[in-house]
């Protein structure tokens, strides 16, 4: 039946190129893992527009279409990165701990050389946030990872509203607290109650707004803050909530069943101690495998196993970098080292691509190999769960942002001596070949 399926796409598609305004590019001979579906041996995959037209075994190439042979080599689709700060942005500043109207989008630098460097590790698309210093920082942004941009407006992912895509950041644990309380939590309970008395202000504010019924003299003054907050109890905007101890776990789903917002938990570095709560409170979870480099004790008791621990309890995974936390260039190992501690490699590739694009409400987009979806594709030199596996090109809706081949882009996938822009690059700059597993 998946077959027909393929065949189908293909003959609808040669029937189509007449009225095609690109010429149609074709990756023939290549292993294609779709993600959704069994790996396809020796498959051809065509885009066209931006677009995946044909995908199958079977599939012929078009006439006029350019034509590149991947025998021994593998496809999949373009990575996508639930928690990552490429771009240098920035978000709320030390005036309150909670910052709903702060937007990421406004202190984001698109030609920042972190972009590239997260190209060559084979993402596409990515949930860029601000830091988790408060308990609200402010607005994330959805990206995808396209080529030559020279400001934000170039990466940006819209909505069928015409809005741009993204979530909200929330944080509990050691992070927001500050010695001696204030206007910042001195403690975990303290936390807890900023934030609902937030949101029962917001309930309030949406209700006075209801009330109004568009009369502008009766609508209470404009708030951009509760604003967001009422997009986030309207269940518009989903929460990435940074949270690390299984009780800090707890206390973020206890308030997302209060509130009813929907929720994404980012680190859960205790996820294997509350795993059965998390698959029971249908709350997907971003995790990392190397957190806090130097040291955070609420990081102490994290564990490998937390990919096969949420996957046997039944809830959706997916992985992140929080780079620089983990560089963007190994993302791809994540799945490696997931599978090492007991995951599954389907639900471990899943959680590089699938997983995360529902989280980012993008699965309609990307996520997978199949007609009508982005054609956001990876080129890899051999497994995608090898040490010895490279990316070899990254595509973002059907054009080439990284290209292994090309010395520069080299350059910025192995580091060295004038690869990045950004001061600082020299910490992220490597001797080795990250492809080699050196």
């Amino acid at each position: 039946m998946k077959h027909f399926l393929y065949c189908f796409a293909a003959i609808a598609f040669i029937s189509c190129t007449a009225i095609g305004q690109q010429q149609p590019v074709a990756f023939v001979n290549a292993r294609i893992i779709p993600i959704v579906g069994q790996p396809i041996e020796n498959g051809t995959i065509v885009i066209q527009n931006g677009k995946i037209v044909a995908i199958g075994p079977n599939v012929q190439p078009p006439a006029g279409a350019l034509i590149n042979n991947l025998s021994g080599k593998t496809i999949m689709p373009g990575l996508v990165d639930t928690h990552s700060h490429i771009g240098g942005g920035s978000g709320a500043d030390a005036s309150s701990p909670i910052q709903p109207d702060v937007r990421i989008l406004d202190g984001i630098n698109a030609r920042s050389s972190s972009i590239q460097r997260a190209q060559a590790g084979g993402i596409t698309t990515a949930n860029v946030m601000p830091g988790s210093g408060h308990l609200d920082s402010g607005q994330t942004l959805y990206l995808k990872l396209r080529d030559n941009a020279v400001k934000i407006d170039d990466l940006l992912i819209f909505g069928k509203d015409g809005s741009y895509a993204g979530g909200i950041k929330f944080a509990n644990g050691t992070n927001s607290i500050r010695a001696g309380g204030g206007a910042f939590p001195g403690t975990r309970a303290k936390s807890a109650a900023l934030v609902r008395a937030q949101f029962i202000k917001a309930q309030e504010y949406r209700d006075k707004v209801s009330k109004a019924a568009g009369d502008a003299s009766k609508l209470p003054p404009r708030d951009l803050a509760m604003e967001a907050l009422v997009e986030v109890l309207d269940r518009k905007k989903v929460v990435h909530f940074h949270t690390h101890r299984h009780d800090d776990i707890l206390t973020a789903l206890r308030l997302q069943k209060e509130f009813g917002f929907r929720i994404v938990l980012q680190h859960v570095s205790e996820a294997w101690k509350v795993a059965d709560e998390i698959a029971a409170a249908k709350a997907p979870s971003s995790i990392i495998f190397i957190d806090s480099p130097g040291g955070k004790l609420e990081t102490t008791d994290i564990k490998f196993e937390n990919g096969v621990a949420l996957e046997r309890a039944g809830a959706l995974v997916g992985f992140h970098t929080d780079d620089s936390i983990t560089d963007s260039r190994w993302f791809l190992r994540s799945a490696g080292l997931a599978i090492r501690a007991g995951m599954s490699r389907d639900k471990a590739l899943y959680a590089l691509t699938m997983a995360n694009a529902i989280m980012l409400d993008l699965q309609d987009r990307v996520g997978s190999l199949e007609v009508g979806k982005d054609a956001d594709i990876i080129v890899l030199s051999g497994d995608p769960v090898s040490v010895y596996t490279q990316v070899l090109e990254t595509w973002v809706e059907g054009k080439r942002v990284f290209d292994r081949s090309d010395p520069k882009d080299r350059l910025t996938a192995t580091g060295g001596f004038g690869a990045g822009n950004d001061p600082g690059d020299h910490i992220n700059c490597f001797d080795g070949d990250l492809g080699g597993g050196n």
